[in-house]
């Protein structure tokens, strides 16, 4: 048992060799898998019936609506639900549409197209982008494997398990780590750019409370008043392109997405990633999720505030940020586990520059593996894997800022010039 703790307490298990082999492992295992459902499919559903890509159907059906001049539609389940069997058929389970209106035009231009080119479309050129993303942030010479060749990162950055996720269900999770990865690699250089691809993120609500507080926080007002800029443009847009009827149905509908959704647990308590969902599906009551999530929140929040105004490195703020912002919000589902992938990005880049402490070879690869996990094992046996394993990585995280950095106590801030 104490050679065990002594592998991952050192991660001397975790070499290149073994890495690669389950990196090319499970890519053709998807490979293998997404083949036999397309080539057993009949074009629009598998062989189960579901739709191709399952949850990018309620994105080809609202574009459909607004294509029909009926952008309101969407955010009203029964005509939402009616639209998607009309496409799909009668036997498509329904595929809630929770979006905020920015969304819909995107939606109505995929709409545009047939669905099997929508879907390669989507698909391709949200991957692509997060690729670049990962690519900016691991630029070559590689510190992550000490090659000579940068090809090595494209098979980790693909064969990450939320990667096979959002292929399965065609999400979003590639455009949002696309989105924030970009963004906190500009962040420093290229604030107003940064805060632009920041206020285009409000696309996920849920994920825009701790960015525009670390923001204050540190001073980066160029960012911010970019982010705030960029996202009133778009409520004008939206305004101006389908009317005021259309936010007065987002806001109706949102008693259904938390009543129904995340409080009553309509999506599955194992498939949303969050402390609220944790305390839900061991039997606890709606105010007591609320309040222990209220408190993660918090103390994340207030850790972040700490950690960005110190002098740790820019890649574990980067990292934190991106860990934080899943840990904070209730509502997270194992799609968005993909923005752990900048994060295990930047934890890595910071390690093989410095040096790697204590388990934190085996955490970044906990946090690698567990969105394989993170729906299946919390299905079968109620034991939540995804958000215990953040909240691990977060406390590593912030004893490494405060060991190797000389950082002050959590409550007094370091100062820096404001930006």
């Amino acid at each position: 048992m104490a050679g065990f703790i002594d592998i991952l307490r050192s991660g001397s298990w975790l070499t290149r060799e073994r890495v690669r082999l389950v990196g090319l492992a499970l890519l053709a295992a998807f490979v293998l898998g997404a083949g036999f459902l397309i080539a057993t499919s009949n074009g629009l559903n598998d062989r189960f019936g579901r739709p191709l890509g399952t949850d990018f159907s309620n994105v080809y059906a609202a574009g459909s609506y607004v294509l029909d001049g009926e952008a309101s539609a969407p955010f009203d389940p029964p005509r939402q639900y009616a639209r998607e069997q009309a496409i799909f058929g009668e036997a498509t389970q329904f595929y809630g549409w929770h979006y905020p209106p920015f969304f819909l035009g995107l939606a109505a231009l995929l709409a545009a197209m047939p669905y099997w080119l929508a879907l390669i479309v989507w698909q391709g050129t949200t991957l692509g982008l997060y690729l670049l993303s990962i690519r900016s942030i691991v630029p070559p010479p590689l510190p992550v494997t000490g090659m000579k060749s940068d090809h090595f990162w494209v098979v980790l950055a693909l064969a990450f398990p939320a990667v096979f996720i959002n292929l399965g269900q065609a999400h979003n999770g590639f455009l949002t780590a696309a989105l924030f990865g970009a963004a906190l690699v500009m962040l420093e250089e290229r604030p107003i750019l940064a805060g632009v691809l920041i206020g285009c993120l409000a696309y996920k609500p849920q994920f825009g409370l701790l960015i525009p507080l670390v923001l204050i926080a540190t001073g980066r007002w160029r960012a911010f008043a970019s982010a705030a800029v960029t996202v009133a443009i778009m409520t004008l847009a939206v305004t101006f392109a389908f009317g005021l009827d259309v936010w007065s149905a987002f806001f109706a509908t949102g008693k259904f997405t938390r009543t129904v959704v995340l409080e009553q647990g309509g999506t599955g308590w194992y498939k949303i990633q969050s402390v609220f969902s944790w305390v839900r599906m061991w039997g606890g009551g709606i105010a007591l999720a609320y309040a222990a999530q209220a408190a993660i929140t918090l103390a994340v929040a207030a850790a972040l505030c700490w950690l960005w105004r110190s002098r740790a490195s820019y890649p574990l703020k980067g990292a934190g940020l991106l860990i934080g912002t899943l840990l904070a919000t209730p509502y997270s589902l194992d799609y968005d586990l993909m923005l752990l992938a900048p994060a295990i990005a930047y934890l890595s880049v910071d390690g093989f520059a410095r040096g790697f402490g204590p388990y934190e070879k085996t955490i970044v690869a906990a946090l690698w593996i567990v969105p394989l996990v993170a729906r299946s094992v919390p299905q079968a046996t109620l034991i939540p894997l995804a958000v215990p394993t953040m909240l691990l990585a977060s406390v590593f995280l912030l004893r490494r800022a405060m060991h190797e950095y000389g950082a002050p106590g959590l409550w007094q801030f370091a100062a820096r010039p404001l930006k």
